[in-house]
């Protein structure tokens, strides 16, 4: 059988109208929790000697752990896109981050009209959605908020806490700027609880995305957390967003709903400074591993078994697939999805339903990997590695706290606190690395594989010569303007 049929068979096409929804009863609660540049290694369930995250580490505990699980970007708006849709950034239309203080092409980027977001198919089967936090999808029109996009309710900073305005949106409005970015992690997890009471009262199903402002720069703590862990400002920052997936976790508990509730916990890429990739090469916005991988628990009593760990590779569009299958609910006919259902890789001991898992770099694919081999069809980058590294350089973060518009701590990292492995081969095209014998990336092996260059690039080719359903985002960029003159 040819290589692109098994390809093929891994892009998990979706079919068939939406399913009848079963009765409310049997569809289980869903909580997302999306961690903001959390490192591979930044858990202490996955290795980290100092850092302290007893409830994370008790959420893998109860549930289940994958060790391999990589999003499709190492930066923010195309992992998040991913994750509402199911699909590769070039197919869903967003490879780009919307940006209010970048211009205006950056403030018109947003995700198609045209692409079904998770929340709306639960919403149109009957659960209550709402989400709190970072949206990074669309801020500068209405009808591109979380509200317009199939959540009930929202209440966050509709892009990163460190782009200015920083302004806290309730719905489509604002009411809060600047932001005290201190207490920020507290309130949001107190309308993350209230949401689940709410729901939970009204005997609905719900989903629940909370997408954590932490730990992504500038780190801001509240006064029960800063300087109280002992490992740093960093390590300050994991003991607030530990306590509150815990806080979320007890709320599920008291009520009594732990058994009908499915909870995923993940992050949208690789760490900042200051933060730790587990040994990987690289970091946020790189193509090593060091930036597309992440971590990954699932819990759900009953259903997952307890301390259960899976080493296969997965990706970030898996967790939409595995919800809509969780929640007996069918994607749109005739829509191409790239995520699968994983459920069976946090209960058991199967295989990976990807051939290859693709990374991408902007609108450009970049790398193709398998269980064991990835391939940098483009020289592999970490953009930050010589940021302020000249003799006499001084790196200033031109979206630093300024006590004005971004309230937080001064002492922030700086480039010296890479996250990452530094070292290994010079980046070059067409490098292949083993990930099993060699998952720092030090050492291209492509030479003395040349079979497997061969194999993942024509798995690459395939996917990339593919169609690309939307616009270019210059296109989406005009018609914005033009709805703006008009």
């Amino acid at each position: 059988m040819r290589y692109g049929r098994a390809l093929l068979a891994a892009l998990c096409l979706g079919g068939g109208a939406l399913a009848t929804p079963a009765a409310p009863a049997a569809r289980p609660n869903i909580v997302l929790i999306l961690a903001d540049d959390l490192g591979c290694g930044d858990l202490g369930c996955y290795g980290h000697p100092k850092f302290k995250t007893p409830n994370l580490d008790r959420l893998a505990a109860e549930g289940a752990r994958l060790t391999q699980f990589n999003c499709a970007a190492a930066f923010c708006a195309p992992t998040r896109a991913t994750l509402m849709t199911g699909r590769y950034p070039f197919r869903c239309g967003m490879s780009q981050n919307p940006t209010p203080d970048a211009g205006p092409a950056a403030d018109a980027l947003h995700l198609p009209e045209s692409e079904v977001t998770l929340a709306q198919l639960l919403k149109q089967a009957g659960y209550a959605t709402g989400m709190v936090g970072k949206w990074h999808l669309g801020h500068a029109q209405p009808e591109w908020l979380p509200t317009q996009r199939g959540f009930d309710e929202y209440l966050g900073i509709p892009y990163s806490n460190d782009m200015r305005p920083v302004q806290v949106l309730e719905g489509e409005r604002r009411v809060e700027y600047p932001v005290v970015q201190a207490t920020l992690t507290q309130r949001y997890t107190a309308r993350a609880m209230d949401f689940v009471e709410r729901s939970h009262r009204q005997s609905r199903p719900f989903f629940l995305y909370f997408a954590q402002m932490l730990v992504h720069k500038p780190l801001a703590i509240s006064e029960e957390c800063y300087q109280k862990s002992g490992d740093g400002l960093y390590g300050d920052a994991m003991r607030e967003l530990d306590w509150s997936v815990g806080q979320v976790l007890a709320r599920l508990k008291a009520l009594g709903i732990e058994e009908q509730t499915l909870v995923l916990f993940t992050s949208d890429n690789g760490p900042w400074f200051g933060g730790s990739t587990g040994g990987l090469r690289g970091m946020k916005g790189s193509t090593y591993e060091g930036g597309y991988r992440v971590p990954c628990l699932a819990r759900w009593p009953g259903k997952i078994p307890a301390g259960h760990v899976s080493s296969q590779p997965a990706v970030m569009m898996d967790l939409f697939s595995t919800v809509l299958k969780a929640a007996q609910v069918e994607p749109p006919a005739g829509l191409v999805l790239d995520g699968c259902d994983i459920l069976p890789l946090f209960c058991s001991e199967a295989k990976s339903p990807h051939a290859v898992i693709f990374g991408v770099r902007g609108p450009q694919l970049a790398t193709a990997r398998d269980e064991r081999w990835k391939l940098h069809v483009l020289a592999p980058q970490d953009q930050f590695l010589k940021l302020g590294t000249k003799p006499g350089q001084t790196w200033t973060d031109p979206r630093g706290p300024d006590g004005v518009t971004i309230l937080a701590p001064y002492e922030q990292y700086r480039p010296a606190d890479h996250p990452g492995v530094r070292t290994g081969d010079a980046p070059a095209p067409m490098q292949l690395f083993d990930l099993q014998a060699d998952p720092a990336e030090q050492h291209d092996v492509a030479a003395q594989h040349p079979d497997m260059v061969a194999r993942l690039k024509q798995a690459f080719d395939e996917i990339n010569a593919q169609p690309r359903p939307h616009p270019e985002q210059s296109s989406a960029r005009d018609k914005s303007k033009q709805k703006k003159a008009r």
